[in-house]
């Protein structure tokens, strides 16, 4: 006989929520963000919608300020605005790019007309919706590498900043049209170009940039003191963030950011995991501290499972207070981690390539998805289509047990060579079979008899 205790039932906390709320012991704003961030309410995440209009991989996927709306960038150079609840085109154009658009956003308060793109090209371009809904694009600056993200000052409707494959780091000003060139990204060791895939403002304090790429640094910059002090004393970081088991190694990279409404800053490791990192967590200005200082402050909330290997994926939070943590991965699944323990709560199947984007909708709990499929999916709680889960973590995981691209498996070895493997294949998938029976379900217990994906 086990010693371990029994398991105490879950306790649905949106019902006993909705009953406070209606005897008045709840507040409607604190119902809100309760229900929404709900687990129960997570759970029930499912395929709600189907957005099939573009002809190549979607890159980016963001939602303007009142939530309606959807911006969409693609590898066919196509910006499309959808209205996502009824899955139709509200307008689509070209963006001017000369090659694959790798992010699209709205401008702040600017009534959804004013739209900035980056792209494959080394562009950066403004597109304007005029009343007469015809669409006026003009460049506004080129890198001298490809633009992967670029960062939107939070409530300005002028101002952005954008990150390169040059290393470098730009601001964009929509009343000048001046593009600023604020710094290259340099590692402090041997003075080498940083080729950035990320870049992200702290929506607390605006004034910090974060930026990463292609080493195990994410690293903050106060533009503060760009503004008051100039470009001398601007292009040293005032801040760096790295997991003490990472530092020093040359494999890997970090290919999303996001910063939390407290300030908490996520980054999504290539070949690795994510992690969570709190502003006292820092390494300060040198990067390299003392093995003593690193087992001291290192210490960052680690999420796994997922894979992150053939693109440069996304990162994001989810629920009213950031209360998940998001992302895609290289098996097609969206994974979902609470925040505050990492434990993976959901791995759902998505799309049948690699996830890299999530957004998660400003108001409503609901999130959106894209990739290397053609379409964008809107996931909502009850959605009609309920997605197939593994049963748990250890199914989840996307580690050595998938192949990826046209028969290349994760070491990148062609299975067509390997006859053998092909042989015993029947053998392996009905032992496989047979120890699926006999898992216990330890995550999507509620998804498990619903069947085939739609």
């Amino acid at each position: 006989m086990s010693g371990r205790p029994a398991k105490r039932p879950r306790i649905d906390h949106s019902v006993v929520n909705v009953w406070e709320r209606e005897v008045g012991l709840l507040p409607n704003r604190s119902f809100s963000n309760r229900f929404s961030a709900s687990e129960d309410l997570l759970r029930r995440l499912g395929l709600h919608k189907k957005l099939d209009k573009h002809k190549g991989c979607v890159n980016s996927v963001s939602f303007n300020a009142d939530g309606d709306l959807l911006l969409s960038g693609s590898d066919d150079k196509q910006v499309i605005l959808w209205d996502w609840e009824t899955a139709s085109v509200k307008l689509s154009f070209d963006s001017g790019h000369f090659n694959n658009v790798f992010q699209a956003k709205f401008m702040p308060f600017s009534d959804d007309r004013s739209i900035v793109t980056s792209a494959a090209d080394k562009q950066v371009r403004y597109s304007k919706i005029l009343e007469s809904g015809q669409v006026e694009t003009s460049l506004l600056g080129k890198h001298q590498g490809p633009v992967h993200k670029l960062a939107v000052e939070p409530g300005s409707p002028f101002s952005f900043y954008t990150c390169g494959e040059d290393g470098a780091v730009k601001h964009f000003d929509l009343r000048t049209r001046v593009a600023t060139n604020l710094f290259t990204c340099k590692e402090a060791k041997f003075n080498l170009v940083v080729y950035l895939h990320a870049i992200a403002v702290d929506p607390r304090n605006p004034g910090l940039l974060a930026v990463a790429g292609m080493d195990e640094y994410a690293r903050i910059y106060d533009i503060r003191s760009y503004r008051s002090e100039g470009w001398y004393n601007f292009t040293q970081p005032v801040d760096h963030f790295c997991p003490g088991h990472l530092i020093g190694n040359d494999h890997v990279g970090i290919t999303g950011l996001a910063f939390s409404d407290q300030s908490e800053l996520l980054a999504s490791y290539s070949d690795e995991f994510i992690y969570l990192f709190t502003p006292d967590m820092g390494l300060g200005p040198a990067p390299y501290p003392s093995p003593t200082n690193t087992e001291e402050r290192m210490t960052p909330q680690v999420y796994k499972e997922h894979k992150n290997r053939e693109t440069v994926k996304g990162v994001n939070f989810f629920g009213p207070k950031c209360e998940y943590v998001v992302s895609g991965s290289d098996c097609g699944r969206i994974f979902i981690w609470r925040k505050k323990d990492g434990e993976l709560l959901r791995a759902m199947e998505a799309d049948k390539h690699v996830v890299n984007c999530i957004e998660s909708h400003p108001h409503m709990p609901l999130m959106c998805s894209s990739g290397i499929d053609t379409d964008i999916k809107i996931w909502t709680p009850g959605g009609t289509e309920k997605p197939v889960s593994p049963a748990n973590a250890k199914q989840a995981s996307c580690f050595g047990n998938l192949q990826w691209f046209d028969g290349y498996n994760v070491d990148g070895d062609d299975d067509s060579d390997d006859e053998s493997s092909e042989e015993s294949s029947d053998d392996d998938d009905s032992a496989e079979e047979e120890e699926e029976e006999n898992v216990e379900v330890e995550v999507d217990d509620d998804d498990d008899e619903d069947g085939d994906e739609g």
